[in-house]
């Protein structure tokens, strides 16, 4: 016996001098685990696409490629709670401005949803759809994923269904309530996206024809994605003067449905509202404390973005785009809109008002390529260069450009965004989809937030000002949103968890995007210091898409070029981008 013990533990000892073998290995970084634990010196060592070691790797340890990591953090990839790729993926597979961010994971589907599709979901597409060469050959969740799937993606992407998508399937752009055998329908096709991987169901209720959906008519939807165990997220009825009310409808949706509920991009809009965050906090708590589940996420700019057409109220967008751009010719519908803009209370949040007025807004992005001169100046600026009035200069664009115009509403208070960076429960959303420097998808500027929400936090908010520590912060980032969404074996750095890694420079990380600028990448200095890592399917990505240089097994490392400020452009690095060939349908947890 003693023999045999000794035997083994000579083996032991034998095998320990060959020192562990990793297909990656990060040494000396300041690993911030996301679990909002102080930081500690560690290394992370990959296998296949699971983390294997976090801890101290032996001196003698090897590896197919270490990654000195000394004075960089390392941190769990970032995940995004709202954003807005579904349909970009499809057109630039990259996500470039997501993984320069350190996004490794987003989550879609606000309101409207990818599936599922009917030609009546279609018909306010066909514009879009046809500028970038897309086609739909799927009509449900299964068979998008199996699209993207088959072509590969930058992130790994989760997603509601929209009860706006669900609705217009059912009922088109019409504002009526669906009879009983519609909302059958309509519940059914939320059972079906749910028992195919949706995380839960959306609404963007500020908009036609989700604004014609009454509380009932939610609730019974939310009813369905409850029994998978599924979330109920919203962008809310109102975030300006009727905030409130709007924030008691979602509490009522999550009470009477049984469902978590996500207050999605939580804001203060309009500045005669400046200031009201604590109450909207208080808002919040008082229903936590009452036993609902609710938690929220938000965008770290005071500027919001949506579609130009939004500014005009939803029920002129009854019909569809189309019949909506007609309805803007009429002159007597131009006379009761401008007399509506001016006013006080139309039963609807007032961008215009809340912006105070045309200098407020700024147009950020178009479709068709003969209104580009117009991106980057607000409708004030455009009035006094075309000698028209302000509001007939929203009402022409939106006609000109089919209703496919972007702006910025300048809405919000910087000490309103700070207050609701500091709760423990709030995350962060981009509100924005996957966009490039280059290619299909750098046509148009966008919204900063698209390139910078994640580095301005951690710049600004974390290094720069101490709102937030950065455990605070990288706890936003990772396994805040991961519990939130049940998506099991992320948002932390552990052994057996996913490779799902960024690694950045706490002293340069920064956003260089502005309000002005829009599209800029992250940096602290001339060359970003970000790296990501992130799960992805196979040993090796589909054929053509990857580089031997960067190969791994099962994990891709994005090394991020240098940006040449002169010509306000990147100069990609000689890494392509990782690709996803394979859809994960994450479980929803039942609830009892």
């Amino acid at each position: 016996m003693l023999k045999l013990i000794v035997r083994l533990f000579l083996l032991l000892a034998s095998l320990s001098t060959l020192g562990q073998e990793y297909d990656f290995l990060i040494r000396n970084g300041r690993v911030v685990d996301g679990t909002g634990n102080p930081w500690v010196y560690a290394d992370v060592g990959i296998t296949g696409d699971r983390i294997t070691l976090v801890g101290h790797a032996p001196a003698n340890a090897t590896a197919r490629r270490v990654i000195e990591a000394g004075g960089l953090v390392v941190a769990p990839g970032f995940i995004d709670m709202l954003e807005q790729s579904e349909w970009n993926l499809l057109i630039d597979k990259q996500a470039f401005s997501k993984l320069t961010q350190g996004i490794t994971t987003g989550i879609t589907g606000e309101g409207g949803s990818i599936a599922p599709q009917n030609e009546q979901t279609l018909a306010d597409r066909r514009d879009f759809l046809q500028h970038y060469h897309l086609t739909v050959d799927w009509h449900d969740l299964d068979g998008y994923f199996s699209r993207l799937e088959r072509q590969g993606a930058g992130i790994n992407l989760g997603t509601y269904v929209g009860a706006t998508q669900i609705r217009k399937y059912v009922l088109g752009s019409a504002d009526r309530p669906p009879t009983a055998e519609e909302l059958a329908r309509m519940q059914q096709l939320v059972d079906e996206a749910m028992r195919q991987g949706a995380m839960g169901v959306s609404t963007s209720l500020i908009y036609a024809p989700a604004f014609y959906a009454k509380t009932d008519e939610l609730i019974a939807l939310a009813k369905v994605a409850s029994k998978y165990g599924g979330i109920y997220a919203s962008h809310i009825r109102n975030e300006g003067d009727r905030e409130m009310q709007a924030l008691d409808e979602a509490f009522r949706i999550g009470r009477e449905a049984n469902i978590p509920v996500e207050i999605w991009h939580l804001k203060v809009s309009g500045r005669q509202n400046w200031g009201k965050m604590g109450d909207v906090i208080a808002a919040i708590e008082t229903a936590r404390a009452s036993g609902l589940d609710v938690t929220a996420d938000q965008y770290p700019y005071i500027a919001s973005g949506t579609s130009l057409g939004a500014t005009i109220p939803p029920k002129y967008h009854e019909g569809g785009s189309e019949v909506f751009v007609n309805r803007l010719r009429d002159p007597q519908v131009r006379a009761v809109i401008r007399r509506e803009l001016a006013g006080r209370d139309g039963g609807t949040e007032n961008m215009w008002r809340g912006t105070g007025g045309p200098q407020g807004i700024l147009v950020s992005s178009v479709l068709d390529p003969a209104l580009k001169h117009y991106e980057g100046k607000t409708l004030a600026q455009i009035a006094g260069d075309e000698h028209k009035d302000p509001p007939d200069v929203l009402l022409d664009l939106v006609i000109a450009g089919k209703d496919h115009v972007g702006a910025l509403y300048f809405t919000m208070s910087e000490d309103d965004v700070r207050y609701a960076m500091q709760q423990q429960f709030v995350s962060v959303g981009t509100d924005a989809g996957a966009v490039n420097v280059q290619g299909p998808l750098s046509e148009s500027k966008t919204h900063p937030r698209a390139y910078g929400s994640f580095a301005r936090i951690l710049g600004r908010y974390v290094r720069d000002q101490h709102l937030l520590t950065l455990e605070q912060a990288i706890r936003k980032f990772s396994s805040l949103p991961a519990q939130r969404l049940g998506l099991r074996d992320r948002g932390i750095l552990r052994p057996g968890t996913f490779a799902d890694i960024t690694i950045f420079d706490p002293a340069t990380v920064n956003d260089t995007a502005t309000l002005k600028t829009l599209t800029v990448l992250p940096s602290g200095s001339n060359t970003s210091s970000s790296t990501v890592f992130f799960r992805w399917s196979t040993a090796r990505s589909p054929a053509g898409l990857g580089d031997d240089r960067c190969e791994g097994p099962g994990i891709k490392q994005v090394e991020i070029g240098s940006f040449d400020e002169a010509q306000n452009v990147a100069i990609p690095a000689t890494c392509d981008f990782p690709t996803t060939a394979k859809r994960e349908v994450w479980p929803r947890r039942r609830r009892g």
